[in-house]
């Protein structure tokens, strides 16, 4: 029994041993197993990790793109923007900008519109619209010389024939008149006249020669010889101030200046009532001679002055096309010749109401004729010393107003008088009443005769006045060639 039960606990502690080395080898592989799945779980949860930080990464990476769209979009907006206000500005300046330039070129007081939106557009499409506008003002200046420079060679080509076919009525006129007692006569020649002095004065303003050479000519007589071309030549009012009667123009300006004249004398009498007169006072001074124009016509507001101005200054350059239309060339020409020949011209309110024009010829352009040259009778007299001053006109001081001087004050030849006012104008002076006289022009004897007046006493006096009229002219053209270039003329 005991060695049973030896046996059978040697057997249980077998067992006990192989259970004991079963469960350790069990608790061996189990701890393996549960070191191999921490492991593994410290690797999975590395991975989470880094899944995590990878999916952070990519959230701010999306967060960024989508910042970066909506930046994008931001842009985009601001690009259409710009470019739909830039395509503005290109219609702006093709439908507002380009004319209004055009237009001022012509007006220069009329404005141009500027750039609309110059904050939106930058300052780069600003320089490139300016830069755009700029050189399209420079061709159409140039192509508007280029084209003013074609029309005042056609013009001048064009002209002279009219001239020449004028001068050749003016000649055969003359022989009508001579052959024939008919007052119409007169009334064509100073048609013609008139129709040549336009000629001239677009003949001027194309660069021509005025027309016409004269000898020196006594500034009375250039005076009435303006005046004879002009249509409203009966309502003009001519007063000679000149201390020396024999005070004459210089040939190579006498033309000139009554092409001046009859331009300033057919504007005051085209812009006044038809009622009014037309006073001319022709004065002397120290520094020249003057010839003084009143109107009491309907003026000039600022703008039309000063342009006026600008014209009468003899601007370098003047385009026909800057004359308006019908063109008004009167001033233009008038500044033409006073810039080319060394007289001047002035204009300002006149105390009739209307304008005052001055044209001032200086010294350089004044002589004194010969004695032995016979002075017209159609020139009005020097006005002499008054014995009562008349009331003072309009414009007359109580300082500016002076006697005439008598024929003891006239100067020699060599020399002329040099009483003047401060300035170097002469004074004016008070005019004596005189008897009324009939006008001694022309075509006033066309007017109806007196009623005592027979028919043979007229036939006489105009067989008197035709034959003076042609020994004066045939006395003129012996000093005077027609000009080859002349151009229709225009009025103020």
């Amino acid at each position: 029994m005991t060695q049973i039960a030896l046996l059978a606990l040697a057997v249980v502690s077998a067992a006990a041993l192989a259970a004991a080395g079963v469960q350790a080898r069990a608790r061996r592989h189990a701890v393996r197993r549960a070191e191999a799945a921490d492991t593994l779980l410290a690797r999975y949860e590395e991975r989470a990790r880094a899944a995590e930080a990878r999916l952070a990464q990519h959230e701010e990476q999306a967060r960024e793109t989508a910042a970066r769209l909506a930046h994008s979009e931001h842009d985009a907006a601001d690009i259409r923007r710009r470019a739909e206000a830039l395509f503005g500005e290109i219609g702006h300046l093709a439908e507002q900008r380009l004319p209004a330039e055009a237009l001022a070129l012509t007006h220069p007081g009329a404005p141009v519109p500027p750039v609309r939106e110059p904050e939106l557009v930058g300052e780069r499409a600003v320089l490139a619209l300016d830069s755009v506008l700029a050189a399209a003002r420079a061709a159409v200046l140039g192509e508007r010389e280029r084209v003013d420079a074609a029309a005042r060679a056609a013009m001048r080509g064009t002209t002279s024939k009219i001239q020449t076919l004028l001068y050749q009525v003016q000649s055969l006129v003359q022989q009508l008149q001579h052959d024939n007692d008919d007052p119409r006569l007169l009334e064509v020649d100073f048609r013609n006249e008139v129709a040549l002095r336009r000629i001239q004065t677009v003949a001027v303003l194309c660069e021509a020669w005025p027309g016409l050479a004269r000898a020196d000519s006594p500034l009375a007589e250039v005076v009435v010889g303006a005046l004879s071309r002009v249509p409203g030549y009966p309502r003009i009012k001519v007063a000679n101030h000149l201390r020396e009667p024999r005070l004459a123009v210089v040939a190579r300006a006498a033309e000139p200046v009554a092409v001046a004249v009859a331009e300033l004398l057919a504007n005051a009498t085209a812009y006044s009532h038809p009622d009014t007169e037309v006073p001319v006072t022709v004065q002397q001074g120290g520094r020249g001679a003057l010839v003084v124009i009143d109107d009491s016509g309907i003026g000039m507001d600022e703008d039309q002055l000063a342009r006026a101005k600008r014209l009468l200054a003899g601007p370098p350059e003047v385009l026909l096309t800057e004359l308006g239309n019908p063109p008004k060339a009167g001033f233009a020409v008038i500044g033409r010749l006073a810039r080319q020949y060394g007289f001047a011209c002035h204009i300002e309110p006149s105390p009739y109401g209307g304008m005052r024009t001055i044209v001032r010829i200086p010294g350089a352009l004044l002589t004194v004729v010969d004695a032995e040259q016979p002075l017209s009778v159609l020139a009005p007299q020097p006005v002499r010393t008054a014995t009562a001053p008349a009331p003072a006109g309009p414009g007359e001081g109580d300082g500016a107003a002076a006697p005439a001087a008598t024929a003891s004050d006239r100067t020699t030849a060599a020399a002329l008088p040099a009483a003047s006012d401060g300035d170097g104008l002469p004074s004016r002076r008070r005019r004596r009443p005189r008897p009324e006289q009939q006008p001694a022009t022309a075509l006033d004897e066309s007017r109806e005769p007196p009623a005592d007046r027979t028919p043979e006493q007229a036939a006489a006096r105009w067989r008197a006045l035709q034959q003076g009229t042609d020994s004066g002219r045939d006395a003129a053209a012996a000093q005077s060639v027609p000009a080859p270039v002349p151009t229709e003329g225009a009025d103020q």
